[in-house]
């Protein structure tokens, strides 16, 4: 959601301003009821992984040549 706010008032409520933004938020400060600049929410934190939590979703063939020559154009 995109939001347009006057500088003047922007400078007065940053604070509760920044505070309310949600992702694809974006609040257009205006001057003189012109664009002159964006505030948008910064990236969402990454995801801690945790490891061995995929475990049991992969099965690896150790011997797979059958399905191997498909891709032999792609091999050295």
């Amino acid at each position: 959601m995109s939001n347009s706010i006057p500088i003047e008032h922007a400078a007065t409520h940053l604070v509760e301003l920044v505070g309310n933004l949600k992702p694809g938020d974006e609040i257009v400060l205006t001057e003189h009821n012109q664009p002159v600049a964006r505030i948008l929410p910064s990236r969402a934190k990454p995801v801690r992984r945790k490891a061995g939590s995929c475990k049991g979703m992969l099965i690896v063939h150790h011997e797979d040549d059958e399905h191997l020559k498909n891709f032999g154009e792609y091999m050295p």
